[in-house]
């Protein structure tokens, strides 16, 4: 476990008349807001020596270790806070994918009362809408003609993808590199889609590699 007991001066947080201060939690791998709770010093405190989330429940008037009970603990990867030190920001690796107590992945995920995916990075963002024309085909789909194609034309489209890509390179277009490298990208994410490779088990083999 990462030690974060030095990781931010708890005493120098600018908690509100209430004795919290917000704080907002967000994926680790792809940036997703996950939720906002309330932290006082104390459940702050607890945070950072534990390594997993402790909020302060403003209804209950107790301390809450978030997913202590469902099982959805948050491992915390980092502990930042404002420029002016009335705001946290904590990125975890969330046990489950799930942080609403409704089941969903993230707190917000809805959009004038409509379920929506919750905003994360672009990639993550066309993966969640790829694997959902792969649950759900469309007649006038690229994706799901890919998809119905299998492995041949998924991979067939790789390969020439890839290709482009090598010559936009050697044409030292810039424009075209920036063109065919989200070709690339998006034929690859299908072929991700296609074997069930979340987005996200890219990103932990990248972040393993850091450095």
């Amino acid at each position: 476990m990462t030690d974060f007991s030095q990781a931010i001066p708890v005493d120098k947080i600018c908690y509100n008349e209430q004795g919290l201060v917000p704080a907002i939690v967000q994926d680790y791998l792809d940036g997703t807001v996950l939720m906002m709770a309330w932290m006082s010093p104390e459940s702050l405190q607890k945070t950072l020596e534990t390594g997993e989330t402790w909020f302060w429940s403003r209804s209950r008037q107790e301390f809450w270790h978030k997913g202590a009970t469902s099982g959805h603990l948050q491992f915390v990867k980092s502990v930042r806070y404002d420029c002016d030190s009335d705001a946290l920001l904590i990125t975890v690796e969330q046990q489950g994918d799930v942080a609403c107590h409704t089941g969903e992945r993230s707190c917000f995920h809805q959009v004038d009362s409509t379920k929506a995916h919750p905003p994360a990075d672009t990639l993550s963002g066309v993966y969640s809408v790829i694997s959902d024309r792969r649950d759900h085909p469309k007649d006038d789909s690229y994706t799901c003609k890919l998809m119905a194609g299998g492995d041949n034309k998924i991979l067939k489209k790789i390969g020439e993808e890839a290709s482009e890509v090598v010559m936009a390179c050697k044409d030292d277009d810039k424009s075209a590199i920036a063109s065919e490298v989200a070709d690339l990208f998006y034929h690859t994410l299908v072929a991700m889609s296609y074997h069930n490779v979340d987005v996200k088990e890219v990103y932990k083999k990248l972040q393993e590699r850091r450095g």
